[in-house]
């Protein structure tokens, strides 16, 4: 009898031992999925940055033209899903474009002006550029003033004999109407809608090209589109360059300007260029394309 009761409490102590193993496992599997939501929360506070993709689109000024494309290299390198295109139609024509929403961002060598900005458009001015005054290198001239240049454009002065220079008729080449470079020009030296030009030209380049195959021209373009085939002259005894546009010692020189539209949300990407652009972030691609950065 003994026997056989001590066999039933044997029996009974493994059956209790075995529940009590059953019931601590259950504690053991419910830790390890509380664990793995805490990672996962942890993991959410750590936004991931989506890759960039599409495209953004620039229409306007042609002085803007090596800035601009300088930075919308650099933009697509820094993002390979990213297209970046530039319409180098000019100041006037990019304001149009932005205006009636045929580009995300409009590029003007000029402020904008009132009624312009009354009619919903916004600048934001990236960078100061340098208007040189150029002639061809065989020229002796070496230095205007200001009112000498005032005064060749409207034709009171109209030999290069006048102001130092060979026996020789001045010509005068210009950029069209509605350039920026041209507006910028004509305000500063405050000689707007009263220049005799021989040659109205419709790009920098042109203009760049005219001057240096006629050694009695004489013209104007962006400091940071000149070439070793023209001579940029003095201006009041100040040559033009980064340092002396920077420091305001140079006379001649207008804004590189950033069109939007209020109230016209950009795309992602658009923003991030402009972002970028316009943060100091980009300032030594801004530097190295001859223009000085605002930031």
């Amino acid at each position: 009898m003994k026997k056989f009761v001590s066999i039933a409490l044997a029996a009974m102590l493994i059956i209790a031992m075995a529940g009590c193993s059953q019931s601590e496992a259950p504690a053991a599997t419910t830790a390890a999925p509380a664990q793995t939501e805490a990672q996962a929360v942890a993991q959410t506070q750590v936004p991931e940055t989506a890759a960039l993709t599409g495209t953004v689109a620039t229409d306007g000024s042609t002085s803007m033209e090596k800035v601009i494309g300088a930075l919308g290299e650099s933009f697509m390198e820094a993002n390979s899903g990213v297209n970046f295109t530039y319409n180098p139609t000019g100041s006037g024509t990019g304001i149009t474009a932005v205006s009636e929403g045929r580009c995300d961002i409009g590029l003007s060598s000029r402020a904008l002006k009132d009624d312009e900005k009354a009619s919903g458009l916004v600048e934001t001015v990236l960078a100061y550029d340098g208007i040189a005054v150029i002639v061809n290198p065989a020229n002796g001239v070496e230095d205007l003033s200001l009112e000498q240049i005032a005064k060749i454009y409207t034709g009171e002065i109209t030999n290069w004999s006048e102001v130092g220079g060979s026996d020789a008729e001045i010509v005068l080449i210009g950029r069209e109407a509605g350039s920026g470079t041209r507006s910028g020009f004509e305000e500063i030296v405050e000689v707007k809608d009263k220049c005799l030009y021989r040659q109205e030209l419709t790009s920098t380049g042109d203009v760049i090209t005219a001057v240096s195959q006629n050694p009695d021209a004489i013209g104007y373009a962006s400091l940071a589109s000149v070439k070793d085939s023209v001579k940029a002259l003095k201006v009041a005894g100040v040559a033009p360059s980064e340092e002396t546009v920077k420091d305001g010692t140079y006379l001649i020189q207008r804004p590189f300007v950033l069109v939007t539209k209020e109230g016209v949300t950009l795309s992602p990407v658009a923003q991030a260029f402009f972002d970028y652009a316009t943060g100091g972030e980009a300032n030594d691609i801004i530097t190295a394309a001859g223009v000085v950065p605002v930031n």
